[in-house]
């Protein structure tokens, strides 16, 4: 279902959901909030009732034993509905108090009513002469309302220990629910962050692989099909992509074997050319002139140049193909230095040069390399490349000094760095000028100082370092300089 889904599609889907996770969260928090706020308010309220009511009991009771001394003493009925009211309003606040306390005990209740009874029956006698009959009435009246106080104070207990309970049963739901809040806010950002993760992670992959894929492209790669796992949309677009490397292919096949067709097409003629012009200056078709000579040698010279150019374009698109196919060894890269070296002694000795070979295997480099005092007998580490082709990216390096260099030394310095291992090639001729090195790696690119007398090159030995160099992974720069050519070339390597 997901893999028809596109992109966009997904990524709106994957904010949505995590969205309304959090939303989700935050609105069941909000409603905890409003409910136990509610809640606290209605324990509050209930406390506040709780105390009116137990403090209206007391008033009332005490209201009654007013009025009903005043009743004994002077008889007078309105005391007695005063004592009725009081006993009415008390009996009130009683059941509302006995309604809001589940633990009062039913004795309390039974013992007040009781009391109040007794009160009643001595009042309902009314006053009397008798003064033995009116002590016993003031005596159990007495008796009576001592009692009720104590019933009082012990129901305002009991309502204190009601308000208390519910007090600590409103914290610890509000305790729970903190704990439960928390650990939905905290399961919530953990999904959210799983989720994002999952959806970065799996929509990423896809973008990666066509990185990849460009890449592969850009460095000439086209063995490999390509294939983009993914959205729907993204497994399009490597499909097309794949369509664009097959394309790549067939231009990359077109144009070697229009290479070699043009080559071959161009050399027969070329070689009838060279042929006549031989035969014409060997004299076969007669006696040539002075000016027919100097024609014949401006002939023959500029045949030769088209067939040195010919063989110089097949030669850097064989290069750009061998730079994809690489047959990796250790290689000891002094070993390899020194025998390119020698390899090319007799032209830098015939121009009266020194080429000089040094190590430095410190982690730091100084900041002018000819400064190096003298070699260090420790050697730099193995490299896995191939040789051939670093043989041919350092021949082509000594060449170029060799050939742009007055009567001077020529430094290769091999330098260890963690990762990497550098070599440095140093000549002091007439250097790079600041307009060419930005295009000094381009093929067939020449730059504006050449050797006085030399003929000119063709432009692809340092692109063809440039390649071979790219192919190992490493690269190839040319440093600044006050005079000379700075080469310096960085491969990686693992301890």
């Amino acid at each position: 279902m997901l893999a028809k889904l596109s992109f966009r599609q997904l990524l709106l889907a994957g904010f949505l959901f995590i969205a309304i996770l959090l939303s989700g969260t935050s609105v069941h928090a909000l409603l905890t909030l409003e409910r136990l706020t509610k809640q606290s308010r209605a324990v509050a309220h209930q406390a506040v009732n709780l105390t009116e009511e137990s403090q209206r009991l007391t008033e009332r009771t005490v209201a009654m034993e007013r009025s009903a001394r005043q009743y004994l003493v002077l008889d007078d009925v309105a005391f007695r509905d005063i004592y009725d009211d009081a006993v009415q309003e008390a009996k009130a606040s009683l059941q509302v108090l006995a309604q809001a306390i589940p633990d009062l005990p039913p004795k309390q209740l039974e013992d007040w009513n009781t009391q109040t009874d007794i009160a009643r029956k001595v009042l309902q006698e009314g006053r009397v002469t008798n003064k033995a009959t009116l002590h016993k009435n003031q005596q159990a009246l007495y008796q009576s309302f001592v009692r009720l106080p104590e019933i009082n104070d012990q129901i305002v207990l009991a309502s204190k220990r009601e308000i208390e309970r519910r007090n600590d049963q409103s914290l610890m739901e509000l305790e729970r629910q903190r704990r439960l809040l928390t650990a939905l806010v905290s399961g919530a950002m953990i999904m959210a962050i799983v989720l994002a993760l999952t959806f970065g992670l799996w929509l990423a992959r896809p973008l990666a692989q066509i990185e990849l894929v460009i890449g592969r492209l850009g460095e000439n790669k086209f063995d490999q099909e390509i294939a983009v796992s993914g959205p729907a949309d993204l497994r399009r677009l490597g499909k097309q992509l794949d369509w664009l490397r097959r394309r790549l292919a067939d231009l990359e096949a077109d144009k070697a074997r229009f290479l070699r067709h043009i080559s071959h097409e161009l050399k027969t003629p070329l070689a009838a050319l060279r042929e006549g012009v031989a035969l014409l200056e060997d004299g076969v078709a007669g006696t040539l002139s002075d000016n027919q000579r100097e024609i014949a040698r401006i002939l023959r010279q500029n045949t030769a140049s088209l067939q040195t150019q010919i063989e110089d374009l097949l030669r850097y698109n064989a290069a750009a193909f061998d730079a994809q196919h690489l047959h990796k060894t250790p290689v000891d890269l002094m070993q390899l230095l020194s025998t390119v070296i020698d390899g090319q002694r007799l032209q830098w000795q015939a121009r009266g040069l020194t080429v000089e070979l040094k190590t430095q295997l410190a982690a730091e480099r100084q900041t002018d390399l000819r400064q190096l005092l003298s070699n260090t007998p420790s050697r730099p580490p193995t490299i896995s490349a191939d040789a051939e082709k670093l043989g041919v990216v350092l021949a082509n390096l000594l060449s170029n000094a060799v050939r742009f260099s007055p009567d001077s030394v020529i430094d290769f310095i091999l330098t260890q760095a963690d990762g990497y291992v550098s070599i440095d090639c140093i000549d002091q001729g007439s250097g790079v000028a600041a307009d060419d090195a930005a295009r000094i790696f381009e093929p067939f690119y020449q730059g504006a100082r050449q050797p006085a007398g030399a003929r000119s090159g063709n432009g692809i030995g340092l692109s063809i370092v440039s390649e071979y160099i790219a192919a190992h992974g490493g690269k190839i720069q040319l440093h600044p300089t006050v005079s000379g050519a700075h080469f310096r070339i960085e491969l990686p390597y693992e301890r």
